[in-house]
């Protein structure tokens, strides 16, 4: 049907379709703070709401929204947030989806929360979007929902008589986490049996377990409907093109579109709201742990309405003048002075109220009552005497700045902001409409300091709140584990041999008409589409100081960088220009410098480093007076790992600010470099609030594989290995005394790091924004030129950018002589495992391409390892982590109930790929490239990861800056012998033993079925606790507190032997 006449709000407005069939054009309008435009379409047929967010860019992204709303616990509206991929009305393939998508340069995900249930679809380019977006939208409002699907995604027993499912693994995962239980806990408080609020969405085990299809489908027929969806499209949209297939999706499922006038209440809004709370109230929770040192603490108040933008948006800058930084009175106060707990943090839920969370981590178990009590007397004490109003009105300005600058960086910012408004906003667009401003902060920004005052006593002073205090629990741990061990051994009696038997042939029947082959003709209907509508954002490369010693390049930015280069003491500098309002700026230095024995320290270095006491220009700050500084100047300032660098041994320092702040943030960083004051009472501050986050770090079952996984395969003196958990919970108590019996010996030791990370030939410093926009963009770098010829470390050439390889224990160039080793851990449920083989270590091998292909062909979804491990339930998921520059490769299997069974369920599907057992699907080729073109698209899909990708290949890799489009055209050769090849060559020694090596992280019920299995297939196996891999750096110190966790470790389990140490970054 013809569009008709176009709509225009402003004389710059897009030529919209005004109307396409039933889909109508409701509300159009430019945001004033984004180079964004958002138009709502409303369907008259079946009151479907479609949202576009018009921005330029590589990606098209599509947000698929319902609200779900259940009173129980049964897990109802997650099992559908899998089902749906199962296959629909018109293709009953399971897999069809999910194979079209990666052909299409898209990739699908879901999620489930409380109040909704969201299907994504991220495209590369329109084209690819476009045809997927009709076939996604049947899947989720016409599916097939069988009994097999549910018996395979939601919950079975297998042959063995142990629970599985994909769902049920997925949240037994979850449910005994201190957060999870801390959650539910506050939320039972919080709402009466009448408020889905109260239940948990994702599905309770006991519930799972219980839950019919019958119920699953009822819950469909109630939820999904096309009234009930938000259609949210981000991106380069072609309007008319996605009001066409739209219109004709409708038209094909207008038979199972209930009519508009039939009876359907608006979840959440038009149900029984929640009673505001008559009474404070305090629980205490107990969760799986056997370090019993250290809990958590949340709090809940309820909030103001959502639609009332300017009270909900007063939450905001008030929750960041409480606590948002280490400035901010709750913090600054609990986790600084009185070292209480190691963070203080908040979040808000956009609910009909909103609910305002206020959480306190690393709390001592018997302080948590206390610190409780002491939040609450603070939030009095501030409503007791005027207000900061120079603080509030910084973190006023900053909320602004921040706003901004996510609307024109992310993709989710509008989405998110959409699609609260569709779930708890005004249906007549007034609410969404209030986003075409930033009105609200006007009328906040006249607010009286009698204002911001009574608004936070009425919220959280006078209101009533609930609070869940979380202790660990060590007797909770053995009795999970002993009821566990005696509900499987009853099931198993009773079921006996037959029963067992009679389990496993449904589960196979299930999985065998659930995996019906689709057919070849049916995949080809569909064209890989082209990449023509794929519009790559590019950034254009200029060089200052000692980078032109690289390669300079003849364009406009050059030339303004050339122009502006009167610098005295050259840097390294490299200029990224792109069509930015903002500037982002990025110092990287690497830490070979640092004395082995002191790179424990630079956790401690990161986090002093923009919090601690300074001298800028001249006069002496306190750390508090450098954070509000800092925090007025920027939008966003982080320290952390050069990893997005291409150096995870490295230290990045990365800036978000304005232009006109360009000169005053460089001055700060002179500041922060060279004239930081450390002293001893900062340095205990610091030391505890590190030391309170091991015990949460220590929980984690894949950060502690991946720990262990670093120990076995590189150098102490690698910095990756030395920050580690596990390092700073030895190292760092005994640094804790040793500063008190001589603090200036720990004083100089960290000054000592400061000064082996700021040297000249070690600082590479990367400037993205419109070159043109920037004043003074290089001479005024000359401070901290001048400052590093001062400190005689000034220097002809760059220090060499070390490669990762060359970090690798003899173990790392030979993986195979660790063999496999097994940490049983009371905080776990299910299984997490690390294989690590030797891989490639150059971006030159001529191997490369073809491995991206094999990888991208196992992985893909629906493919290879999707069937033979998430189909059969043996995990919820499994992939490569892909470490060129380490020379390692490394399969991941998480959240598994038995990592052995999918460990070996992933070797045979690879093999008989390899060998040709199993012939190559050229569908699932095409798949793979398109999934290599998504995710190079995806490195540079906003301006400043374009920038930062070119940085990457152009400094730290020194490649061409047009390797990505050779790589590419290699990728399309790529051959299935070759692919075949590099199987056999790189990935099958992965799970050989004498040629890898294995770590598994595991509930302590796993641990003998583990062993018993890695045994079996050859590898040398130990069984360890998480202690033996303790490592202090050579720092000598009375080991008692060490002793007691090694002695509970071992009373637990009581058969450990030798491994060494562990911790990362995902």
């Amino acid at each position: 049907m013809p569009a008709e006449k176009a709509a225009s709000n402003d004389d710059a407005a897009p030529q919209l379709p005004e109307a396409i069939g039933h889909l109508k054009q409701k509300l159009s309008f430019k945001t004033d703070y984004a180079p964004s435009r958002i138009t709502q379409y409303v369907s008259e047929r079946s009151g479907m709401q479609v949202f576009v967010a018009d921005r330029k860019g590589p990606k098209v992204v599509g947000n698929f929204a319902l609200a779900t709303e259940i009173f129980d616990d049964s897990g109802a509206p997650h099992t559908l947030e899998h089902l749906v991929f199962m296959g629909s009305k018109n293709y009953h393939w399971k897999g069809l989806l999910d194979k079209l998508a990666s052909r299409a340069y898209s990739s699908t995900n879901a999620w489930t929360a409380t109040d909704h249930t969201a299907y994504l679809l991220d495209s590369t380019g329109w084209d690819g979007f476009a045809q997927i977006l009709p076939l996604y939208l049947e899947h989720v409002l016409v599916p097939l929902l069988t009994d097999e699907a549910c018996t395979t995604e939601v919950w079975h027993v297998d042959g063995e008589g142990n629970d599985a499912g994909v769902v049920y693994s997925e949240m037994q995962a979850v449910q005994y986490r201190s957060s999870e239980l801390l959650d539910i806990a506050a939320r039972r408080l919080l709402y009466p049996e009448s408020v889905g609020y109260r239940y948990e969405t994702g599905g309770m085990m006991e519930a799972l377990r219980v839950l019919t299809p019958d119920r699953i489908r009822e819950f469909h027929r109630e939820m999904y409907q096309p009234r009930n969806l938000c259609v949210i499209v981000v991106g380069d949209v072609d309007h008319l093109n996605l009001l066409e297939i739209l219109e004709q999706f409708e038209e094909s499922i207008k038979e199972h579109i209930p009519p508009l006038d039939s009876p359907f209440k608006r979840p959440w809004i038009e149900s029984t709201q929640p009673p505001q709370l008559t009474e404070t109230r305090i629980e205490t929770v107990e969760f799986p742990e056997e370090d019993l040192s250290m809990g958590e603490l949340t709090m809940a108040y309820f909030g103001p309405k959502y639609i009332d933008l300017v009270e909900s948006t007063a939450v905001q800058v008030v929750l960041t003048y409480l606590c948002g930084s280490s400035a901010s009175i709750l913090e600054n106060t609990i986790v600084e002075k009185e070292k209480l707990a190691s963070v203080i943090q908040y979040y808000t839920d956009n609910r009909p109220d909103i609910v305002i969370w206020i959480q306190a981590s690393g709390v001592e178990t018997e302080n948590l009552e206390k610190v409780e009590k002491r939040i609450v007397d603070l939030l009095e004490e501030v409503v007791s005497k005027p207000l900061d109003m120079d603080y509030m009105k910084a973190c006023f300005d900053r909320e602004i700045r921040q706003i901004k600058f996510h609307a024109e960086e992310s993709y989710n910012f509008f989405s998110s902001s959409i699609l609260d408004d569709y779930l708890f906003g005004n249906r007549d667009g007034s609410t969404l409409k209030t986003m075409e401003t930033l009105n609200e902060y006007e009328v906040l920004r006249e607010w009286t300091e009698e204002q911001w005052r009574g608004f936070i006593k009425k919220w959280l002073v006078d209101a009533h709140h609930v609070s869940v205090l979380g202790k660990p629990s060590e007797k909770l741990a053995s009795r999970l584990k002993e009821e566990e061990t005696a509900r499987l051994a009853k099931r198993k009696e009773e079921l006996g041999e037959e029963g067992l038997a009679e389990l496993a042939k449904r589960l196979e029947d299930a999985k065998a008409k659930n995996d019906v082959r689709i057919p070849p003709e049916v995949i080809a209907k569909w064209e890989v589409p082209s990449t023509e509508s794929i519009h790559f954002i590019k950034s254009t490369t200029a060089r200052a100081g000692k980078a032109r010693e690289l390669e300079t390049f003849d364009n406009k930015a050059q030339a303004i960088i050339d122009q502006s280069d009167k610098a005295k003491f050259p840097l390294f500098l490299q200029f990224e220009h792109v069509p930015s309002n903002f500037v982002h700026i990025t110092i990287y230095s690497g830490t070979k410098r640092i004395p082995i024995e002191l790179k424990p320290l630079f956790p401690i270095f990161n986090e002093a480093f923009f919090n601690t006491h300074a001298t800028h220009k001249g006069k002496e700050m306190t750390f508090e007076e450098v954070v509000v500084e800092l925090e007025k100047e920027t939008i966003s300032y982080h320290i952390g790992s050069s990893r997005q660098l291409g150096d995870p041994d490295g230290s990045g320092i990365i800036f978000a600010i304005e232009p006109e702040k360009y000169e005053t943030v460089i001055e700060w960083i002179k500041t922060l470099m060279f004239h930081a004051s450390i002293d001893e009472q900062r340095l205990k501050a610091i030391i505890s609030k590190l030391l309170a986050d091991v015990p949460e770090s220590k929980r984690e079952g894949q950060l502690m594989a991946n720990e262990v996984v670093l120990a076995h395969h590189f150098e102490a003196d690698t910095m990756t290995l030395a920050k580690r958990t596990l390092v700073r919970a030895v190292f760092l108590k005994r640094l804790k005394k040793l500063l008190e019996a001589d603090p200036q010996k720990v004083v100089d030791w960290v000054k000592t790091v400061y000064r082996s990370v700021f040297v000249s030939g070690n600082i590479r410093i990367l400037v993205t924004g419109d070159v043109a926009k920037i004043p003074n963009p290089v001479a005024v770098w000359d401070i901290i030129g001048k400052e590093l010829a001062a400190d005689g470390s000034e220097c002809g050439r760059m220090e060499p950018i070390p490669l990762m390889d060359a970090c690798l224990s003899d173990e790392g160039k030979n993986p195979g002589n660790v063999g496999a080793v097994i940490i049983p851990m009371a905080t776990l449920d299910t299984s997490f495992s690390v294989s690590t083989a030797k891989g490639l270590s150059s971006l030159h091998d001529p191997r490369f391409p073809a491995l991206l292909v094999a990888i991208a062909y196992l992985e893909t979804v629906e493919g290879p390892l999707w069937k033979a491990v998430r189909g059969h339930g043996f995990a919820y998921g499994s992939y490569f982590g892909r470490d060129i520059e380490t020379g390692l490769i490394h399969y991941k299997v998480y959240r598994s109930p038995c990592a052995t069974k999918a460990i070996a369920a992933s070797q045979e599907a690879i093999r008989e790929i390899a060998e040709g057992d199993v012939p190559i699907d050229h569908h699932f080729m095409e798949a793979a490239v398109s999934q290599i073109v998504m995710m190079f698209a995806a490195e540079e899909s906003t301006m400043a990861a374009a920038a930062l990708q070119s940085f990457l290949l152009g400094v730290v890799r020194e490649l061409p800056l047009d390797w990505t489009e050779k790589v590419l055209a290699q990728v399309r050769a790529v051959t299935p012998e070759e692919m075949k090849a590099s199987m056999r060559e790189v990935i099958l020694p992965i799970f050989e033993p004498g040629k890898s090596n294995v770590v598994i992280t595991c509930a302590h019920l796993l641990k003998d079925d583990i062993e018993k299995a890695l045994v079996e297939v050859g590898y040398k196996t130990e069984v360890e606790t998480l202690s033996h891999f303790y490592e202090a750096y050579g720092l000598e110190g009375e080991d008692a507190e060490e002793t007691e966790d090694e002695d509970e470790d071992e009373d637990e389990e009581g058969s450990e032997y030798g491994s060494d140490d562990e911790s990362v970054e995902d």
